[in-house]
């Protein structure tokens, strides 16, 4: 028999990261929706370093990071968990103690000057792979990187970088012998901003900002590639594959949230004479959010627990992440339907959902993308009917 239950620990740290959450990141949402009518970022500057260092007095720090460098390594199951309790509230907010995936990759060198800053908050970085003719297909990168005696030349341009205008440092991945394609010609190189990229924001619909990043005539030392020459793809899919499930879990989180704000404004709001909970078509809404809500998040944790494993998650991964980003619009498209005008209202912070979930069915790959991923696992016998488990 399958045991879905949690844990004594698992249970003691989901409550204790839901309490976190509703005392000291709740409380901010009303100063995150002023300050983004009036063009200010969503916290002042420090205010996230105050919350990581709040947290980490709960004993969250570095949730995902293996011990020997300082983390709690909780796994992949309870990482998953512990986003959907931060996926309650829009205030951005991560954990400290953090760093990328791939760094862990890096030589002991690299590791002393990027891994180690950044899991400390001293250094920060930014993933640099989608291009404006590269977006769901990385293999089609033209960003170059040339030889130059103990050099590297880096030119191109990457977009829609999450955090790049906040970097010091990008994972950038270029070119570096075209005839070999993604297997073997593409590589990842660390590459300071004082090494002479820029960034420019690109404004969207949401609140944060990704940027663009230049890079023109880049010259970044031979010792500055991450892991092997050639097989930077390798890396990047890795990386992305992270996301897969952090996404989801996020998603089911803000889904949750939304969900309650629907039943407890259709319990108070009254029209020709009685509450709207009492009318059919908000309580097929309810239900239908809940059914896909509780779908979603049984997909993900599957997902976050074959990652656990060890086993073979990419289908699984794919099909976590199309599930929670569609769920997530779906429930808050019901919600705002729910509240009527004043869901639509700035007042409340349901139409700032509504954009900010809008992105989580593009970047780390589109519905689209996972889609086709999908079919062609179950077409190509990757993926098999009937299994439970792999």
């Amino acid at each position: 028999m399958i045991d879905f239950s949690l844990s004594d620990e698992q249970r003691m740290m989901r409550d204790s990261v839901r309490s976190f959450v509703a005392k000291e990141i709740m409380p901010l949402e009303t100063q995150v929706l002023r300050n983004e009518r009036e063009g200010r970022p969503g916290l002042e500057p420090g205010q996230l370093r105050d919350l990581q260092l709040r947290a980490k007095n709960f004993g969250f720090w570095g949730i995902f990071t293996p011990e020997q460098y300082g983390g709690a390594d909780l796994g992949a199951v309870m990482n998953a968990i512990l986003h959907i309790e931060l996926g309650r509230t829009f205030v951005p907010f991560t954990f400290g103690g953090y760093a990328d995936n791939i760094l862990f990759s890096g030589t002991e060198e690299q590791k002393r000057e990027y891994l180690l800053p950044t899991i400390a908050g001293d250094r920060q970085g930014c993933f640099a792979i989608t291009e404006p003719g590269a977006g769901s297909d990385a293999t089609n990168i033209r960003t170059r990187a040339t030889r130059d005696g103990d050099d590297w030349v880096i030119n191109g341009e990457k977009i829609f970088i999450t955090n790049g205008n906040e970097a010091d440092f990008a994972m950038v991945f270029a070119v570096t012998d075209p005839d070999k394609g993604a297997a073997g010609g593409i590589s990842c190189f660390l590459v300071d901003r004082d090494m002479g990229w820029r960034s420019q924001p690109i404004l969207t619909m949401g609140e944060g900002a990704p940027a663009s990043l230049i890079f023109d005539n880049v010259r970044v030392p031979n010792r500055n590639i991450l892991g092997e020459l050639g097989w930077g793809f390798k890396l990047a899919m890795k990386w992305i594959g992270n996301g897969r499930y952090v996404i989801p879990a996020t998603a089911v989180g803000a889904a949750e949230r939304l969900l309650g704000m629907a039943i407890e404004h259709a319990k108070n709001r009254v029209s020709m004479g009685q509450p709207i909970a009492e009318y059919q078509a908000i309580q097929w809404q309810i239900a239908d959010s809940h059914v896909e809500i509780e779908s979603a998040k049984l997909l993900t944790l599957f997902a976050a627990w074959q990652v656990e494993q060890g086993a073979e998650a990419r289908h699984a991964l794919s099909v976590a992440k199309l599930t929670g980003a569609i769920t997530a619009n779906k429930v808050v498209d019901r919600v705002m339907q729910i509240h009527g005008g004043m869901g639509y209202s700035k007042e409340l912070p349901i139409e700032r959902w509504y954009r900010e979930l809008r992105l989580y069915r593009i970047y780390e790959g589109t519905d689209e993308i996972q889609r086709r991923t999908i079919a062609r696992n179950l077409l190509k016998g990757y993926a098999k009917l009937g299994q439970i488990g792999g």
